[in-house]
């Protein structure tokens, strides 16, 4: 994608961690050490999730993407009835998180862009082997090293990011912020045709009932941040 567009994209993640008085070094902190506990020719004993593993599943997840007619972005708000039809041949589903229990049962999910905040929806997925791109950030060291041993029972393709200025080999920084905009930084940056994105419960009224546990006011706080990115990205994400 446009290297100017990407470093847009990564800018704006320091003027949200100034406005929430977050500290640069607890991201890199995260990132570095997930990176670590990748770092091996069998990470959690699962060879596929390796550096060449993690690769070859960022290449086929970015072959689907351009092979899709349609790419749905499933966001929190999502009620399972907007889910619940007839899609089109050639559809597939990029679900923000938690949002991938509003796809359960009713339509295949081609990836999960998540911070592991999702709780049993994103465990269910995991046991279905739904592919995981996997977040670091600041706040979520516990749950990574809590979930990943876990998920490695299930051995569901990874791919892994951050939001750093550093460049580390295996990890990428696709720009964005909340799990929403960070899926659809993911797939632009994968190189996604924009002109075939949908967006389904992309919301900055409510704390959609797929969010994990929060702290509401600040969700709200981080979804207009979420919008101000697509906003600068993409005009359709609220039809």
């Amino acid at each position: 994608m446009d290297a100017l567009k990407l470093s847009e994209r990564i800018a704006i993640q320091h003027e949200i961690r100034e406005d929430f008085g977050w500290d640069y070094r607890d991201d890199q902190e995260s990132a570095e050490g997930l990176l670590q506990r990748f770092n091996s020719e069998a990470p959690f004993g699962l060879s596929s999730w390796n550096r060449q593993g993690r690769q070859a599943a960022l290449e086929s997840l970015t072959a689907a993407l351009k092979a899709a007619e349609k790419i749905v972005f499933v966001g929190a708000a999502t009620k399972r009835s907007m889910l619940d039809r007839d899609w089109s041949q050639g559809t597939v589903f990029v679900a923000a998180d938690g949002s991938v229990g509003a796809c359960a049962g009713l339509v295949d999910v081609l990836v999960v862009v998540t911070d592991l905040d999702g709780g049993v929806h994103l465990q269910e997925a995991a046991v279905r082997g739904t592919p995981m791109v996997v977040h670091a950030h600041g706040d979520n060291k516990s749950r990574l090293e809590t979930l990943l041993p876990q998920w490695a029972k299930y051995q569901p393709p990874v791919m892994l990011t951050h939001q750093t200025d550093e460049i580390y080999d295996g990890m990428l920084n696709v720009g964005g912020f909340t799990d929403g905009d960070r899926a659809v930084c993911l797939v632009s940056f994968l190189g996604g045709d924009e002109d075939k994105f949908t967006f389904l419960g992309y919301s900055t009224e409510q704390v959609g009932e797929w969010s994990g546990v929060t702290d509401p006011a600040q969700k709200l706080r981080k979804l207009e941040w979420m919008a101000t990115i697509l906003d600068n990205f993409h005009s359709s994400w609220k039809a």
